[in-house]
């Protein structure tokens, strides 16, 4: 198995398939090396960063096609940062957490404090979706736009519950590859390393005049709330065109020349036609082939940008896996957690479809010569 070689003729381009970090186009190694080279290793206080920072707000706000009042704020430390900075200041009293996969879990987590009624946590079966209900008494619902564990995308649409509850999302995996109406929204959050082809160590969220005004009331309260993870100083420093402690400059740096991209290809409009259409590959290839399955049952759950295969038990996933990362493909193994015989492969925008179609054919190259 170890020994085969797959014909040259049907390795794609470039062979990273991985569900984040994600493939870095050449092309923002190049500014990086080129006109980032100047930024990098300079003061974060001073112009050159902060008007870095203002156009990656800015190229956000376009994309995601903000109203008046939303903003976008960043801070440091990432998704799993943000969801301890919501339990200290955007959770007011409790919250409804849908736990479909890894990531909505582990915000559950972190609702779980002694400041906090416990959350109302809601869990589905890995390959299907948890739905938000209106409850008594919850002020944030909250959920991933897509989960990176099992594959299964789900709808935002606000929650219409307790007056002033806010609706929180997610969106690591999903922010520039699925479209989406932010205005059903209060908090749409993410890292960049995933369609948005940066590296991790930054999180940013789209938020609403709602949301703004529920991190200054709690500010404002006498809930004590450690500076690192305080929402009122990241709100403060973003406006600023700002993070409180020193950020990563070369995530901006790719950040921002990957929404440049995205933007002048047609926005988030292209980037959603353009994941639809690799992740089409896959499920219609799986659909049709014999030793395949989606491991997301509902069609309309299935996720355009992180696809799940599951694999005949006949055949090892993981040999398959192996066989493709020897051959230069990788990162196609499956979420190590669900302990299934199966591929996970991801259709983020910076992957070409036409990389998709390539993979299809050298896993069943490979399956042919098992």
């Amino acid at each position: 198995m170890s020994d085969i070689v797959l014909p040259r003729e049907l390795l794609p381009v470039d062979g990273r398939f991985g569900s984040g970090p994600s493939k870095v186009r050449a092309a923002q190694l190049q500014a990086l090396a080129g006109p980032g080279a100047s930024i990098l290793g300079t003061s974060h206080r001073q112009a050159p960063v902060k008007d870095l920072v203002a156009s990656v707000r800015s190229r956000l706000a376009e994309l995601f096609r903000l109203p008046d009042g939303y903003e976008i704020v960043l801070g440091n430390g990432g998704s799993t940062a943000f969801w301890d900075a919501a339990a200290f200041g955007l959770i007011e009293r409790r919250s409804q957490n849908l736990v479909f996969g890894e990531f909505g879990g582990k915000f559950a987590t972190s609702a779980k404090t002694p400041w906090l009624e416990a959350p109302d946590v809601r869990n589905a079966e890995p390959g299907t979706r948890a739905v938000p209900v209106a409850v008594e008494g919850v002020d944030v619902y909250a959920w991933p736009h897509n989960e990176t564990s099992t594959g299964v995308a789900s709808p935002i649409q606000r929650v219409q519950g307790d007056e002033g509850a806010l609706t929180v999302i997610d969106a690591t995996s999903a922010a520039g590859g699925i479209d989406f109406d932010i205005t059903q929204a209060d908090v749409y959050y993410f890292a960049p390393q995933k369609n948005l082809g940066s590296d991790g160590g930054l999180w940013f969220a789209a938020v609403s005049p709602a949301a703004i005004e529920r991190i200054e009331r709690i500010d404002a309260s006498d809930r004590y709330i450690p500076p690192f993870l305080s929402l009122k100083q990241a709100l403060d420093n973003s406006r600023l065109q700002q993070t409180l402690n020193t950020p990563a400059l070369s995530t901006l740096l790719l950040l921002d020349d990957q929404l440049g991209w995205i933007l002048e290809s047609g926005g988030l409009t292209w980037a959603a036609a353009r994941t639809r259409e690799s992740s089409s590959v896959l499920y219609d290839w799986a659909a049709a082939t014999s030793f395949a399955t989606p491991f997301v049952a509902d069609a309309a759950d299935r996720s355009p940008v992180v696809v799940t295969i599951d694999i005949d038990d006949a055949i090892d996933a993981t040999q398959i896996t192996k066989t493709l990362r020897k051959n230069g493909i990788v990162d196609t193994e499956p979420y190590r957690k669900l302990g299934r015989n199966q591929l996970r492969v991801a259709t983020f925008v910076s992957i070409e479809p036409n990389d998709v179609r390539q993979l299809v054919r050298c896993v069943d190259y490979i399956v042919e010569n098992l």
